[in-house]
C-alpha cells in the first residue's frame, strides 16, 4: 500500500513538474518573453490566480494559454487528491501514532507491561490507571487495539515473541503481567521474559492448578488463579458473610468512602537508612493510620507486629486507615 502511494506522488509531483517546464519554455520561445516574465505567467496561469499577462496575448499564446490552463486544472486536481489521499489514509495515520507511541515507550522505565487486554488484563490496566502506574499493554487482536489504541500505549504483537518484549521495553521494566486465557501461552512468556530480564518481577495468571508448578518454575514470582479465588470467595460468603464483606470494603485504590490499605517501604520511612522501631515511628498519632502487617527483608509476612519491632532496611510496613488518614500518611513519607 505505502509503495503504491509513494508511486502516485512521484507521478503527481512529476506531472507538476512537467506542465511547469512546458509553461515557462512555451512562453519563452512561443510568445518570446523573457525568462523572469516566462516563469511569472506560467505561475500566474497554472495556479488561476487571475493576475494581468504582461504583455496582450495574440492568437497562438491564447491558445498556448488556453491548453496550459486546461491541462494544469487536471494535473493539479489529480496532485491534491492523491496528496490528500496519503495525508488522510488509515496507514499512513497508523504509523504516526505507532512511532509516537515507541518513542514514549523507549523513555519509559521501571514500568508495567501487561500481556493480553481481556478481561483480567483490562482489570488490571484499571488498576495500574487507579495507582497512576506507568503501563505498556501487548496485545495480538488488530481489532482490540485498533479500538483502545488512543486511550493507551500498545504494542501490538505476539507477546512470546523477543522482539515485541523488547519493543515494550522489557529490559527496563520493573513488572510483567500475563493475563492471556492460555497457561501454554503465559508459561512461554514467562520463560521468555525471564531470560531477558532476571531483574524483572512476573505476576501471571493461570486456569488450571496443574499450571501452577510450572509457571512457578518459569520463573514466575506469583501465579494467580482467579477460578480458584472465585469459588472460594463464594464460599466464604456462606461461612463467614460479615467478615468477607468487611475485607472487600478494603481499597487500595482510594475509593471515596471506603477504609484503604497502604504500603510504605523502609526507605520511605527510614530516610537516614537507621533502623527503627514501629513505635519510633508514632504513625498512629501523626496520621491516624495503623499497622496491620510487616514484610521483612526475607519477604516473611507478620500480621500486627509488635510496636518493639526493628524496621530492616528493603522491609516495608502494611497500614490500614481511612482516605483521609492514608492521604495524611501519603503526605508525611512522600509516597
Amino acid at each position: 500500500m505505502k509503495k503504491i502511494f509513494h508511486s502516485k506522488i512521484y507521478v503527481a509531483v512529476l506531472l507538476l513538474l512537467a506542465v511547469f517546464v512546458a509553461g515557462v519554455f512555451g512562453y519563452k520561445f512561443i510568445s518570446e518573453y523573457s525568462w523572469i516574465d516566462a516563469f511569472y505567467m506560467t505561475v500566474i496561469t497554472i495556479t488561476t490566480v487571475g493576475f494581468g499577462e504582461v504583455v496582450p496575448l495574440d492568437e497562438v499564446d491564447k491558445l498556448f494559454t488556453s491548453v496550459l490552463i486546461l491541462s494544469s486544472i487536471f494535473i493539479l486536481a489529480y496532485a491534491i487528491s492523491v496528496i490528500t489521499e496519503y495525508m488522510l489514509s488509515k496507514n499512513n495515520i497508523g504509523n504516526l501514532r505507532e512511532k509516537r507511541i515507541h518513542k514514549i515507550i523507549d523513555s519509559m522505565k521501571d514500568h508495567v507491561i501487561v500481556c493480553g487486554y481481556g478481561r483480567n488484563g483490562k482489570q488490571a490496566v484499571e488498576k495500574l490507571i487507579a495507582y497512576k502506574k506507568p503501563f505498556v499493554i501487548i496485545e495480538k487482536d488488530h481489532e482490540v487495539v485498533d479500538k483502545f489504541g488512543s486511550a493507551a500505549l500498545f504494542v501490538e504483537g505476539n507477546a512470546s515473541d523477543d522482539e515485541v518484549l523488547k519493543e515494550a521495553g522489557v529490559n527496563r521494566a520493573s513488572t510483567l503481567i500475563c493475563a492471556l486465557p492460555s497457561d501454554a501461552d503465559n508459561l512461554f512468556i514467562v520463560l521468555t521474559a525471564r531470560q531477558m530480564n532476571p531483574n524483572l518481577r512476573i505476576i501471571s495468571r493461570a486456569t488450571e492448578e496443574t499450571s501452577y508448578k510450572k509457571l512457578k518454575l518459569a520463573g514466575a514470582d506469583n501465579v494467580i488463579l482467579p477460578e480458584k479465588i472465585g469459588g472460594d470467595h463464594m464460599a466464604s460468603l456462606v461461612v463467614v458473610p460479615d467478615l468477607v464483606e468487611f475485607l472487600d470494603n478494603l481499597s487500595v485504590s482510594g475509593e471515596k468512602d471506603s477504609i484503604n490499605v497502604e504500603q510504605i517501604p523502609f526507605e520511605k520511612m527510614c530516610l537516614l537508612g537507621q533502623k527503627q522501631a514501629i513505635k519510633d515511628l508514632d504513625i498512629r498519632k501523626k496520621t491516624g493510620c495503623s499497622v496491620i502487617g510487616y514484610k521483612s527483608p526475607t519477604g516473611e509476612y507478620i500480621v500486627n507486629p509488635e510496636p518493639s519491632m526493628i524496621l530492616e532496611k528493603d522491609s516495608l510496613l502494611i497500614l490500614i486507615g481511612r482516605p483521609v488518614q492514608i492521604e495524611s500518611l501519603k503526605r508525611l513519607y512522600n509516597v
